[in-house]
């Protein structure tokens, strides 16, 4: 689960557990208190094993001033419509305080672990951003919805599948991006963009943002207000013989990212496009072992924050400060002294 806190750089996002310790639904209300009474401004859930709206609708309910979202929902699973009214569902419990984060996918898993067709997922993702906001309209205006595109005709809406206007109709929208291309939609369409964890400072600054600019100019739109969201790759500790621990899986991390197609312009953006290919012919021959010996010391600094936990908090405020809106972080907390040790680094990031 990821906690957001609002910074002066942007907002923190802590997971609570030891890694690989299991998701527990029954503890999402006291979590989510939780993260609440540690000053965090949003906790946000991720679409893997659990469905994100029915974890984010038990967090609201236990909540009064936390913002809730998905970081991210899959879009092109569900109709722009289902979509639509989970948002809209959680926004209404919630009192407006809920994002609806989207994603795309790779093509495998939407042709093989979803059953679709795929598309080109830029231009897919630019109507579906646009239907879902013609569905709400409908809803908050009492008229009929009117969409069409190449990918959704949206135009009938009846009383009972009607929920009406809310107070809070205006929900943001963040999009997943990696490529320059999703960022220009971003840009053009959406009110934030998730990065993914391999999306280095310099490619934030160098790629992502001349795209969202040139999405935002391309439909005119003021960036005012625009959300970045930035879930880092971090290897944090209390001592550093821990930290060494951490550093082995996110070291074998960075290796599994490099060697995925999709990611590989955040890695030819530093001159490592080669280093990708290499690993992208590793995994396929399933040699996953040999993978984490190929990425040195300089690149793993260039792609996680490594550092105990008394300079974390400094770490994220150098590499993201002035450059992104939201920072997700946070450390295992299993008792008091832990969630003062989290409290003491969220204070240090906000000061930074």
């Amino acid at each position: 689960m990821k906690l957001e806190t609002l910074l002066p750089l942007g907002k923190v996002d802590p997971g609570l557990r030891e890694p690989g310790t299991p998701f527990d639904i029954h503890a999402v209300a006291a979590d989510a208190r939780l993260v609440e009474s540690l000053g965090y401004d949003n906790l946000m859930f991720e679409e893997t094993k659990h469905d994100p709206y029915v974890v984010m609708a038990l967090a609201a309910q236990a909540t009064t001033k936390l913002g809730i979202g998905t970081a991210v929902a899959i879009a092109f699973p569900r109709s722009p419509s289902v979509t639509a009214m989970s948002a809209w569902t959680l926004q209404k419990l919630s009192g407006g305080r809920f994002t609806l984060g989207l994603g795309t996918q790779v093509r495998a898993h939407i042709e093989r672990r979803y059953g679709m067709a795929w598309s080109a997922p830029g231009p897919w993702m630019r109507e579906y951003v646009q239907a879902v906001r013609a569905v709400w309209a409908g809803w908050q205006q009492g008229q009929q919805p009117q969409f069409e595109g190449r990918h959704y005709r949206i135009n009938l809406s009846v009383p009972l599948f009607d929920p009406g206007p809310i107070t809070h109709p205006d929900i943001p929208i963040h999009l997943a991006a990696v490529n320059a291309y999703m960022c220009q939609v971003a840009g053009e369409v959406a009110d934030g963009m998730r990065p993914h964890p391999v999306c280095t400072p310099h490619y934030i600054r160098e790629v992502m943002w001349p795209a969202i600019r040139a999405g935002a100019a391309r439909s005119g739109r003021s960036l005012d207000g625009f959300a970045v969201s930035i879930k880092p790759l971090i290897a944090t500790a209390p001592d550093e013989q821990t930290l060494a621990e951490r550093v082995r899986d996110v070291r074998a991390r960075v290796a599994f990212y490099a060697s995925t197609p999709a990611y590989r312009a955040a890695f030819a953006a530093h001159g490592l496009g080669d280093l990708a290919d290499k690993l992208k012919h590793l995994s396929r021959a399933q040699r996953w072992e040999e993978m984490p010996r190929h990425i040195s010391d300089e690149v793993l600094n260039e792609y996680a924050c490594v550092a105990t936990y008394d300079g974390v908090a400094e770490l994220l405020a150098r590499r993201y400060g002035g450059l992104v809106s939201n920072v997700e972080f946070s450390i295992p907390v299993r008792n008091e002294h832990d969630a003062d040790i989290l409290r003491g680094m969220i204070a240090r990031l906000r000061a930074a």
